[in-house]
């Protein structure tokens, strides 16, 4: 599935603030993998007090190697179908989850521009995965905007991708 920029009704921090409550009300705790987003969106859930109780720790695995070395995706996987991909976003999204032993692991891989896209891949081409307990899902973006628009788009996107699933498990 492909989404064109979602419209975001939660501004970062509220939106972090509710996978806060709903993450410790249901006793889990959250890994992340990022490429593209650097970091953005471990940033902002440690921005918040008290999220060592739902955050584990954030993964910037922006080089393929890294998302070999520290996520466990296969070279092959990488090779076969790039590292924007449905395929790798979601063996990052389970590899974080089970190198760390979390109940859940988003992962984003991207094109956050301005050079690097192609026709198949424009910039702004983005893959999320969450991986909640062995169950993982994918969806693609294309996001609009600069570079740090992009960036920051897919890390509010991730978010809200976990929000949807927490509060209705697939």
């Amino acid at each position: 599935m492909t989404d064109l920029l979602p419209h975001q009704e939660l501004e970062t921090p509220a939106l972090v603030g509710l996978l806060a409550d709903l993450l410790q009300k249901q006793g889990r705790l959250l890994a992340t993998a990022e490429s593209c987003t650097g970091g953005l969106v471990a940033a902002a859930c440690t921005d918040r007090a008290g999220s060592s109780a739902w955050f584990e720790r954030g993964f910037v695995t922006y080089s393929n190697a890294a998302k070999s070395e520290l996520l466990g995706v296969d070279a092959a996987l990488i090779a076969a179908h790039g590292a924007v991909s449905e395929p790798v976003a979601r063996a990052m999204a389970s590899g974080a989850r089970q190198a760390i032993g979390v109940d859940a692991a988003l992962a984003i891989t991207g094109i956050a521009g301005p050079g690097g896209g192609t026709d198949a891949k424009p910039v702004g081409t983005v893959w999320i995965a969450l991986d909640v307990q062995g169950t993982v899902e994918a969806r693609r973006y294309l996001m609009i905007g600069d570079r740090a628009e992009i960036r920051h788009r897919s890390a509010q996107a991730a978010l809200e991708m976990l929000r949807r699933r927490l509060i209705a498990p697939a």
